[in-house]
């Protein structure tokens, strides 16, 4: 079998085309399908996780920081390894790294399917996020380097697809299994059902996956790496866990140390190309407008979507009291439409539209999301499934346009030899927006909800008040009872655990309530954070879509034309 690195490149050097394009493998359909089931285990483990939390802690008896762990674990094991996982596929090989990657993935999976102990569990989704760190920037980089250029856009099309819906996905599978309760194991088949998944894969992979590696990357960078995997640490620890530890002032220090730690990178990288040569990260790569835009933009974007997931899982669960199922149901129009968007944007209105497609996409989206805040605010708790269908599927649709002419822009004038380098920089880029996204959101989304918790007091009182008459609560007392209340529902607000009850929600001492008091104090309670929570929502939207519309206008800094000359021909 003749590799990528054998093949003579005969072409003019366009910058809009790689400079060495493969002989097309007869396989390479079927090795793409085995390339998206990888992605898919991936992308839908960022947020199986989410749902069976609450079961997850009442199995494991597992205090709050211990969850937060289990899912920011993940998250930093994952960008971690990224930039390092896409060089290590340049210089060892695509395939056999992949390999690597998604048989640790899949051993890593049933560690925590089996997990006895949060510590367990906590340190096998490290392993599990590294591993996955491993495995997508060779998805990426072998789709790149095994489809000729005519059919490219179509091959990151359909993973713009996996990739809008994966993650939505992730709400819906998890939220089946934890209802289901497969053979009495409650949380465990979310991750146990990448085993049997992986155990196929493997050998798929093995048959079907074409070799590749770089012609120029013949060693390994190990300071580079050091540096790059302590500047994504320094960052996205204290994103994870600032708000849950009241940001203290340590958590701004590592961030700032993390862009001295770049700035060290950045210098450090420049040095070995000049002296040694193989870097890490192939700085030449930035000169290109198309890559250096198209990031940026692509930062900005998940910051917009990642903050959008955090807020709207706590939005329905959390706020509405919807259960995992439901929630996870809901997100269905979302992801649809976003695997409608993706293959259809690359493959019908690319060639005709350019970058306006990208333009059009982030503002469908925003659109959807205004619609969305419309109606969050007019029914506040009482809003149903089927009145949010038609802003998820338009926010998805939008989603999906946006993402697959993204993910082509950013790679298409990549050589075949970078390939690894620029999708680990890729999917790093994507991590850190998603991080920087979830971290902002949460502070924005939690100090709304502390600084108006007075208007779900105020919504809820009047039922309230009427409840206590007719329990024949005197008057005095009821004043008592009502500002007891309104403490309780802004202390559960103000609370970084949502699990523990602040001590102004325990009953005077000495005076225990009676159950249907204590059952009037709970309905409007509920009540009460179900206004605030769909109240905040909305606030949080705006910030969304305000993002998304910066997005459309930065998209007017990217080459009219998203890929090269042949992309006409698709």
């Amino acid at each position: 079998m003749q590799k990528i690195s054998d093949i003579p490149d005969t072409r003019p050097d366009l910058s809009t085309q790689v400079s060495v394009e493969p002989t097309p493998d007869r396989r390479r359909w079927l090795a793409l399908v085995v390339l998206l089931v990888a992605g898919f285990m991936d992308l839908l483990d960022v947020t199986i996780v989410n749902v069976a939390l609450p079961t997850i802690q009442r199995d494991l008896d597992a205090p709050y920081a211990d969850l937060e762990w289990v899912v920011s674990g993940y998250l930093l094991g994952f960008a971690a390894l990224l930039i390092t996982g896409g060089r290590l596929g340049d210089l060892f090989g695509r395939k056999t790294i992949l390999l690597v990657g998604l048989t640790l993935f899949t051993v890593a999976s049933l560690a925590c399917g089996i997990a006895a102990g949060p510590t367990w569990l906590i340190t096998a989704r490290v392993v599990q996020g590294a591993t996955a760190g491993l495995m997508i920037p060779q998805i990426l980089a072998i789709m790149q380097v095994s489809f000729p250029i005519a059919e490219r856009g179509k091959v990151l099309g359909i993973w713009g697809g996996v990739l809008g819906s994966a993650s939505v996905a992730g709400l819906i599978v998890g939220g089946i299994l934890v209802q289901a309760d497969l053979f009495g194991w409650a949380w465990r088949p979310i991750f146990l059902v990448n085993v049997p998944v992986g155990l196929l894969a493997i050998p798929a992979a093995m048959v079907l996956v074409r070799q590749s590696r770089s012609a120029t990357a013949d060693r390994l960078d190990p300071i580079g790496t050091v540096l790059a995997i302590g500047a994504v640490l320094l960052l996205v620890y204290p994103l994870t866990e600032g708000r849950a530890l009241g940001w203290p002032v340590w958590a701004f220090g590592l961030m700032a140390a993390s862009a001295l730690v770049l700035a060290v990178f950045v210098i450090f990288e420049r040095h070995r190309i000049a002296t040694v040569g193989s870097p890490l990260v192939v700085l030449d790569l930035f000169r290109a407008r198309s890559f250096t835009a198209g990031m940026a933009v692509w930062l900005l974007f998940w910051i917009a979507l990642g903050g959008y997931f955090l807020v709207w899982t706590l939005y329905l669960q959390a706020g509405l009291g919807w259960t995992a199922l439901r929630a996870g149901l809901s997100a269905a129009p979302f992801a649809v439409a976003a695997a409608a968007g993706a293959a259809t944007s690359v493959q019908v209105f690319v060639p005709r539209y350019g970058r306006m497609v990208m333009f059009a996409g982030a503002l469908i989206n925003a659109a959807g999301f205004g619609m969305y805040l419309y109606l969050a605010a007019h029914y506040g708790s009482g809003i149903t499934s089927l009145q949010m269908f038609v802003p998820l599927a338009v926010s998805g649709f939008g989603f999906g346009v946006f993402v697959a002419p993204a993910v082509d822009l950013i790679l298409s004038g990549v050589s075949a030899h970078d390939a690894g380098s620029a999708s680990g920089q890729l999917s790093t880029i994507q991590q850190v927006g998603m991080a920087l996204g979830v971290a902002l959101a949460g502070v924005f989304f939690f100090a709304q909800l502390d600084q108006t918790s007075a208007h779900g007091s105020t919504a809820a009182i009047p039922a309230l008040r009427q409840q206590l008459t007719q329990l024949d609560v005197p008057a005095s007392t009821q004043e008592q009872i009502l500002t007891h209340f309104r403490a309780c529902v802004h202390d559960r607000s103000a609370a970084t655990d949502p699990t523990a009850v602040p001590a102004s929600c325990q009953p005077p001492a000495g005076q225990p309530f009676a159950e249907p008091l204590q059952q009037a104090l709970t309905q409007a309670g509920l009540q009460a954070n179900a206004h605030n929570m769909s109240r905040t929502f909305a606030q949080t939207l705006w910030w969304a879509i305000g993002i998304l519309i910066a997005i459309a206008a930065g998209v007017f800094a990217l080459p009219k034309r998203l890929s090269a000359p042949d992309l006409a021909k698709l």
